[in-house]
């Protein structure tokens, strides 16, 4: 399967998989891809995740006292290829992770769980020698990120080795909502049209409607997270579908 946003603005919706458990992030999911979002990013929890806000950590740290391991998180991509086999996939995961499981075997796994791609949050491109070649003999885009204090000598490797989509940052720091789309969105992704010509989706911060329009109006797709996560962490887990299933219908009405 490609990567591929079906409209304009895509939506790009980030789950921490097993939180509040893994049958309800399936259910989530599912909601989610019938809702409108083009690609899913299951979020593999991690102990210590440095790049993220606290509503993603309190899931993170959730997950992982439920038990929550990346072999799951494979099942679960498989158990939603089945069910939804045009919807993109992606594995957002730590490194960590994956080096426990062992890099060849993890891109193997992957790709017979029918994922699209893989997003290691803290994997840097000039470094990403190994994990690139296990990802190309097993048809796996990778995902990097790109931050707007990049030069544009990074910016370009960061271009020519994604696959997919490229990730814009769209601010420095952690993740986590925000009132208005960062400035220095509009400006990385122009800059990254220098060295591409994949979609870019534009991630940090994307929580309403108003945000996935303005994103709409210089990218490709937008990447909702935060504020995902923090919906059902509010919710009941047998409300939690539900309630995500409307919000992506609002992102897209």
């Amino acid at each position: 399967m490609a990567i591929e946003f079906r409209k304009k603005p895509g939506i790009v919706a980030y789950l921490t998989a097993g939180d509040p458990d893994l049958a309800t992030t399936r259910d989530i999911a599912l909601a989610a891809i019938d809702n409108g979002a083009d690609v899913i990013e299951l979020g593999v929890p991690f102990s210590d995740p440095l790049a993220d806000g606290p509503v993603i950590e309190r899931a993170s740290q959730r997950a992982v006292a439920r038990g929550t391991t990346l072999a799951q998180v494979l099942g679960l991509a498989a158990e939603l290829r089945k069910v939804r086999p045009s919807a993109g996939l992606v594995i957002f995961s730590y490194l960590n992770p994956v080096v426990r499981m062992g890099m060849k075997t993890f891109c193997a796994r992957a790709a017979e769980a029918g994922v699209d791609g893989v997003l290691l949050t803290d994997m840097i491109v000039e470094e990403a020698g190994e994990y690139l070649e296990a990802m190309r003999e097993n048809k796996l885009a990778p995902v990097f990120l790109a931050a707007p204090t990049s030069p544009d000598t990074r910016l370009k490797a960061i271009a020519g080795a994604s696959q997919g989509f490229v990730y814009a940052i769209s601010r420095v720091g952690i993740t986590g909502t925000q009132q208005k789309v960062a400035s220095d969105a509009s400006e990385l992704v122009a800059r990254l049209r220098r060295f591409t010509t994949l979609p870019i989706a534009v991630g940090f911060g994307i929580s309403n409607a108003e945000h996935v329009k303005a994103v709409g109006e210089f990218a490709d797709a937008a990447v909702i997270g935060s504020a995902l996560v923090g919906l059902i962490e509010k919710t009941p887990p047998q409300d939690a579908a539900g309630a995500v299933g409307r919000f992506i219908a609002g992102l897209r009405a």
